[in-house]
């Protein structure tokens, strides 16, 4: 199974990170989406969705020497509608002996849906809240969904789980939905006390860690985790790890950050991890305090590359600094609030991509961050298609979902646009209300959900702005021509053209650089609403040059800075008049000089008129002001001034 997965996923992905930053895309979102191949298979049940879990018990027996589990599950519901049958997801191959309520046993059928239906003694009726457990045990792996794996590190034994999305079946009777998060669950794990090696047995799962009670030679292992949380995100793993912590102040709230490693990579871990509490500080101060810091944060190191969010502890391939970022800021966004549905995958993919390139920024400074935007930029702008919302049809592939040029690399910067659009206060009290609205923490949201809680927020309208970056697909190419008409002006023309046709125009803040002849610069941002755009800035010195987009804020490619005509013989040559004018204005111009077109502007910048160039212009209808004359020749753009009366 890995290896077919790791074939599949070579050939499905499309760009990955720079190895500037140590970590690759495709690293990260193979491992998220390990098990994930079986979306193509199935969807969350239809048929568990008359109840909704309240409180989940795992007793789990597994040796990490061994290719097997056994457990008891109990599970506490609440009919959604009047029950005579419930039913959990739970791969045939696993074998149920029991299930009991209140110590009656309970006639059940496993079917080869990977359901297992147990029949209710008595009517459930609606809004009643019952409770009932669930003994079975098998060999996970032999499901074939990959989401159990027993391995060996270094010659150790090794167990760990990856259910993203629809995986948890493979070793435990559950729902697997993303509707309904089970509101609380404790996870007793026993195991031997040693290994083969006679090395103690750690096991790890999710939330605080209650009690360890050896048993003869077995250990149970008690954690306990109060917080909502979906059956792809509840893990446990197991071998002989080392465990150390690093203390999170977090204002005088103090919690641990609980790193379980390999022992042979204890040495490297120990230097690596400590930044985790830096992270830590940087999203508490951005966003809001850590989500489960009445519990714990934690690293469990495990066989794949990349990493997996699993709540309250992530599962790691290695500690590099991006891998730690990405997966730490999953417990914001993807953890907290969960993607409603894997067309929004973004909300969970992007946000944790945008907090690692935040953590470049701050901790790094703005040339590595810009750089991080430059590559993640050329990802996106790779193809001329594509969007970072899915299609229906798009959810049956699983390298289009965990597509780390879009979901990944164009949500984020999707989201960095936005709060260049926003501004910082704005973009980031959005995000804040965002995470603390009462209906989606803890809970679910979808796009929609998201970009009306930004609107509210900021009182924007954002509907072209999604339209254009979020829903629809391509980028924009600029061409940025330019002169200086005099010694205190510049005038800048803006053209776009667009890579895909879902998009006619991108509305966007375009960021330009000037660079005076003696090293001067000015930074200015054009709100470039229409194509074609004229606008006349104001300047002090001496323009030598034009950079566009010097910080990489802004998904493009393809560009453009053009200087206008500055040839001042052939400028003067160009007469217009009367100027001021009433009514006809007069245009002489060289006989060896072509013109192809001519267009007016408004001191605002707004196109009045465009034509095909004519000797005479007739200004009876414009409105008394300032107006800007371009003439657009084989050369570059002169522009010229006239007043109108």
């Amino acid at each position: 199974m890995k290896l077919r997965l790791l074939l599949f996923f070579s050939l499905c992905s499309t760009l990955s990170f720079s190895q500037d930053y140590n970590e690759t895309l495709n690293a990260i979102s193979e491992s998220e989406a390990k098990s994930a191949l079986n979306l193509m298979m199935q969807r969350s049940n239809l048929n568990t969705g008359n109840y909704n879990l309240k409180y989940h018990r795992l007793e789990l027996e597994v040796d990490p020497g061994v290719a097997f589990i056994s457990g008891a599950i109990t599970s506490y519901f609440e009919a959604k509608s009047d029950l005579s049958t419930i039913t959990f997801d739970l791969s045939s191959n696993m074998i149920v002996s029991q299930v009991l309520q209140r110590g009656n046993a309970l006639t059940f059928t496993q079917n080869t849906d990977d359901e297992l239906v147990i029949t209710l003694p008595t009517i459930q009726n609606t809004g009643v809240l019952d409770s009932l457990t669930v003994s079975y045990s098998g060999n996970p792996i032999s499901s074939g969904l990959g989401s159990f794996a027993q391995n060996q590190h270094n010659g150790d034994p090794v167990i760990w789980t990856l259910s993203e999305p629809y995986g948890a079946k493979a070793w435990w009777p559950c729902k697997q939905d993303l509707i309904d998060k089970i509101d609380s669950v404790d996870v007793y794990m026993t195991t031997p006390q040693f290994n083969p090696s006679n090395e103690e047995y750690i096991s790890v799962s999710n939330g605080l860690e209650q009690s360890q009670i050896v048993n003869g030679t077995q250990k149970t292992t008690h954690f306990k985790h109060r917080h909502p949380i979906p059956a792809y995100l509840i893990a446990i793993a197991a071998t002989n790890y080392e465990v150390y912590s690093h203390t999170v102040p977090n204002n005088g709230n103090p919690f641990d950050i609980v790193n379980y490693v390999y022992p042979e990579s204890l040495a490297n871990a120990q230097v690596s991890t400590p930044i985790t509490v830096d992270i830590m500080n940087i999203f508490s101060n951005l966003f809001e305090e850590y989500p489960y810091a009445d519990e714990k944060y934690g690293h469990a190191q495990f066989g794949w590359g990349g990493g997996m969010e699993h709540t309250t502890v992530s599962f790691m391939g290695n500690f590099s600094r991006n891998l730690v970022a990405h997966e730490l800021a999953h417990q914001w966004f993807g953890n907290k609030i969960t993607c409603g549905s894997w067309k929004d995958i973004w909300l969970n993919e992007g946000f944790a991509t945008y907090l690692s390139g935040i953590v470049i920024e701050n901790l790094d400074g703005n040339d590595d961050f810009r750089l991080w935007k430059q590559q993640r930029n050329n990802s996106i702008t790779s193809q001329p298609d594509g969007a970072v919302y899915l299609t229906d049809q798009d959810t049956t592939s699983i390298g289009r979902i965990f597509s780390s040029r879009l979901s990944y690399n164009k949500g984020s910067m999707v989201l960095h646009m936005l709060r260049k659009k926003l501004g910082d206060t704005p973009f980031f009290q959005a995000m804040q209300t965002y995470l603390a609205s009462s209906e989606h923490a803890y809970d679910y949201a979808k796009t929609e959900d998201f970009i009306s809680i930004v609107e509210t927020s900021t009182g924007e309208n954002l509907t072209e702005f999604f339209n254009d970056w979020l829903y629809n697909q391509g980028y924009p190419s600029y061409t940025i021509n330019w002169n200086q008409p005099s010694t205190n002006e510049v005038a800048i023309t803006i053209n776009q053209a667009q890579s895909h046709t879902s998009v006619s125009f991108f509305e966007a803040p375009v960021p330009i650089r000037l660079i005076g002849s003696l090293g001067e610069t000015l930074n200015l941002v054009l709100d470039n609403t229409t194509n074609g755009q004229y606008f006349l800035e104001t300047v002090n010195f001496n323009v030598q040059n034009i950079i566009f987009d010097p910080e990489s804020d802004l998904i493009s490619r393809n560009n453009n800075v053009l200087l206008s005509i500055d040839d001042l013989a052939i400028k003067n040559a160009l007469l217009i008049y009367p100027n001021p004018t009433t009514e006809i204005l007069f245009i002489d111009k060289p006989s060896s000089l072509d013109i192809s077109e001519v267009k007016i502007f408004n001191t605002l910048g707004q196109l009045v008129n465009q034509s095909q160039f004519s000797t005479t212009l007739d200004t009876t209808t414009w409105t008394s002001g300032m107006f800007f004359i371009q003439f657009q020749t084989k050369d570059g753009v002169i522009t010229k001034t006239v007043l109108k009366k």
